[in-house]
Formats: C-alpha cells, structure tokens, sequence
C-alpha cells in the first residue's frame, strides 16, 4: 500500500531558508500579515487534510474511476465528500483575492499545498485545479459583473472552472480551432463546436462548472490573431447571476487513460451553448495564456508532488526488505539477509530521487515566490523585474519537474523490483499517473519552443538585458537575451565568452 506523509520539514527548508521567503512575503503590499507563525499553520492543517482525507482515496479512485452516463459524469466513491470538506476549510479561496471572498495568502503558500494534493491523490487535484487559473483570468479581463458572477461563486467553491482549447483536428496548433461564436441580439453568443482532453469538464462535485472557451466570431482573422474567450456556464446564468435551465453544452464522453484514471477527461460538445465574452474580441488568447501560464507552473508541481510520493514510499520499501548482503561485509547479521538500502545501485536511484526533489523543491518554488512578487511587490521596477523571470522559469519548470517525475517513478518502481509492477503496492499507479504530466498544458516540445522562441529568440541577438543574474562587471547588463533595454550598449560579436573575454579580461 502507497502511503504519503507531506513533509513540512522539508518544504518549510526550501521555502523559509533557502529562498527566504519569510521576508519576501512579509514585505509584499498587504503582506503584513502573512507572519511565519500564521502561514505554519496553514501548512500544519493543509498536511492533515491532504494525508487523512485526500490519500486515503487515491489507489480506490484509480481502481474504480469516473462512471459517464447519458452524459453525466460522476466521480469515484469518497470524491465529492472530500470536495465538501475541502470548500468548508476554506481551500478553494486560499489565494484568492479577500474582495472575492477569498484569504488572499501569498502564491507561494498556496504552492505548498497544492504539492500536498498532488501527492497525496493526482487526480482528486485536478477537479479545483483548473479554478485557480479561471479565476486569474477572471481578475486580469473580466467585467465588474463577470468578477461579480462568476468569480465569486469559483473562489468559494460553489462553482469549478475549465480551460477549452483543443480541438479533435488541432492540438496545440490553435490557429486551426474552428469552434464558433455567434452574436444574439441580447448581447450573449452563441457556441458551436467541439473541445476535446478537457479536465473536469463534467462531474458530480458542484452546482455549475464554468466553462472558459476560445471560438471565433464571424468577422474574425484567420489564425490565432481571431480568436476570442468566452464564458460558457453549464447552467445558464444572467448577469444578476440568478442560475437557470441547462446551457446546451454537454459532456459527449470521457476518456479511458493509462493514468489520472479517476480524473474526468471529456470530450465537450457546445450545440448553440450561451456564452459570454471576456475581454475584447479577437484577443482570446492574451487571457487563456493567464491561464495556460498558471496551469503550467501547477503542472509542474504536479510532477513534484509525484516525486516526493514515489521516494517516500521507496525509501522506506529499501529500508525493510531483506536482499542479499552487502558487497563490504553483512551490515545486518542478525538477519537472514541485508535491506536494499546498503547495496550501491538502490543508494544510487534514492539519492538520485532526492536530489530531484530536493533542487527540484527550491526551483518550483522560487517561481511562486516570484508569482506573488510580480502581483504585489513594493514598486513597479520589483514586479516588472519578477514577472520577467518568471516569464523565463515558467517553461522550464514545467518541463523539467514532470521530465524529472517520470524519471524518479521509474527509480522507485525499480527500486521495488518485480512488486514496483503490482498495483498493491501503489509505484505502478504513480508512474502511470506521472506520464501524462509531460503532455497536458503544452508537451515538453512546446516547453522548448516556448523558452527559445518567445523568451530568448524574438529578443534579438546581441542586446543587452534587464534581467539580472550574473551582471557583467563594466556595464551591469546581463548577456543573456531575454528582455532588451534599448539604452543599454551593444555587445561585440563573438557571442557571450568573447563579449565576457573583451569586457572583464577573462
């Protein structure tokens, strides 16, 4: 049986010690509050949720799945009560914004937690998971009635929300999306089309699911540069926000995965559903990226929550079962045979795995810290400086922590030997569930393009930059080419090690 125990130690290690975080958070506009003693208890109570509630209901959840009839969904025994409990402790508004009902505590605190969910049970996690990015594209583009709407009822959990991008022809290619919106004379839309890989697009745990949509209206230009974001409730909701009939969008199917099997994956289908634009037309994209960016961020420490599980429950696996005897001599004579840890390969894969986690831990969180900077830093130059870099760790956080997940899965169920491959002992649901990390909110390809082609490339060869990390010694600019300052001086040809050679002597 896979076990989970979250391990505060550890996290509070990276957060507080290593990062600093106490300060940072403290300092932040509103921060004043959020004392080392208050976000503690948060943590204390979020590793109790997550361990007694949460983890019992992981290997059941696989086991059993999600049950889709005439298209209604509903969720493995135990998932709606959780739920419940998890909107009564006040987690589906942990950070969101106090005017919206929410506690407003730092990004980064929320981080934690969410690591807590992911290890405790993947797919549980995936219902709320996709609320927290509806909710920061609510608050960046949505309307004062919009806010009013909708995002109070997703910050309180009375109401989930969904990200509907891809379509049966057109993955992450959106410009080919052929979803359309159609203008009504009472100033809603009308969509057609059909989304697929759509993560709790159905399910039993709430009232409303809110769907955000990207379609096109019919004027609108070929490619990304026409497309638009609406709001696509299931049940229809006016802007007094009373609820009504069933909205005609509905759940056609779910998918049957090698993993997350207790998550809903659904294919959605909108016959004329009503909807709502968010922000101006033909500018959908700009806040789907809100989302897509916190969603992969949240991925990424997905691939962490899994890490942690896995080496858990490996490590302790190492320490028990009796294989063999040491190459230097019994360490265990009393025993029949040594445990796996003395013996060099399996201390090899362990300390590979804690490694991962471990630097794994401070990167991931680092870019939260910087998530609540850039929202809330004293002074613009703070928060520009903070989104930068997060802009640039955003791809390589998701990419590398659910590379490095699938890595360690492989190292604990090796670790286990021939019950790694037993579902009994839980290493093969955590691989199976670790898998699709690298695919879903953009492949580790999409990460790589990401990073090279918006956050270096289109920058320009050869310009100087305001992000800072080892500054050259006579100018103070940085060479890498992220973000140009026009007033900085050019480079000389040659590239980084002769611009270093000619400008500091070595």
């Amino acid at each position: 049986m896979s076990r989970y125990t979250a391990p505060l130690a550890d996290m509070r290690f990276a957060l507080y010690d290593v990062l600093g975080a106490e300060a940072i958070l403290t300092n932040l506009n509103g921060g004043e509050g959020h004392t080392r003693d208050l976000l503690d208890a948060v943590l204390d109570e979020g590793a109790r949720f997550n361990e007694q509630v949460l983890a019992p209901l992981n290997k059941s959840g696989d086991q059993e799945g999600c049950h889709f009839e005439a298209g209604t969904v509903r969720t493995p025994k135990g998932f709606k009560e959780a739920y419940k409990q998890f909107v009564d402790g006040g987690w589906a508004g942990l950070t969101a914004p106090a005017d919206m009902g929410g506690q407003e505590l730092p990004e980064s605190i929320g981080a934690v937690f969410k690591e807590m969910i992911d290890s405790a049970n993947l797919s549980w996690g995936t219902y709320p998971l996709l609320s927290h990015g509806a909710t920061e594209s609510l608050k960046a583009i949505g309307s004062d009635w919009q806010k009013e709407v909708f995002l109070k009822a997703i910050v309180d959990g009375r109401w989930t929300g969904t990200m509907c991008l891809t379509e049966p022809h057109c993955g992450s290619d959106l410009g080919l999306l052929k979803t359309r919106a159609e203008p009504a004379a009472d100033g809603t839309y009308k969509i057609y089309g059909t989304k697929i890989f759509i993560t709790a697009g159905e399910h039993d745990m709430t009232d409303n699911i809110v769907h955000l949509v990207l379609a096109r209206l019919p004027d609108a230009p070929a490619g990304t540069r026409g497309i638009s974001l609406f709001i696509v409730p299931k049940f229809k909701v006016n802007q007094a926000g009373e609820q009504g009939e069933r909205n005609a969008v509905a759940c056609g199917s779910i998918e049957h995965k090698m993993g997350i099997k207790a998550s809903a994956t659904c294919v959605m289908n909108f016959d004329g559903a009503e909807g709502y634009l968010i922000g101006e037309p033909n500018k959908g994209l700009a806040g789907m990226f809100i989302m897509m960016n916190t969603a992969r961020l949240a991925v990424g420490l997905q691939g962490l929550g899994l890490m942690e599980r896995a080496y858990q429950n490996a490590l302790a696996y190492a320490r028990d079962r009796l294989q063999m005897r040491s190459l230097t001599g019994a360490k265990r004579p009393d025993k029949p045979a040594d445990p796996l840890i003395v013996h060099p390969d399996i201390r090899r894969m362990l300390l590979t795995q804690k490694a991962f986690i471990e630097a794994g831990r401070v990167l991931t969180y680092k870019a939260f810290v910087l998530v609540d900077v850039a929202h809330r830093g004293a002074d613009e130059t703070t928060r520009k400086n903070a989104d930068d870099l997060l802009g640039f760790l955003t791809p390589i956080v998701k990419a590398m922590m659910t590379e490095l997940a699938v890595e360690n899965c492989y190292h604990a169920l090796q670790i286990f030997g021939g019950h790694g491959y037993i579902q009994e002992w839980g290493m093969e649901q955590l691989a199976r569930d670790a898998r699709i990390t690298t695919i879903y909110e953009g492949t580790t390809q999409i990460q790589a393009l990401d990073l090279l082609g918006r956050k270096i490339m289109q920058v320009g060869r050869g310009e100087c930059c305001t992000w800072r990390r080892i500054p050259c010694r006579k100018t103070g600019h940085h060479p890498l080419l992220l973000r140009p300052d026009p007033a900085a001086p050019r480079h000389p040809q040659g590239g980084p090690r002769e611009w270093r050679r000619q400008h500091d002597g070595v």
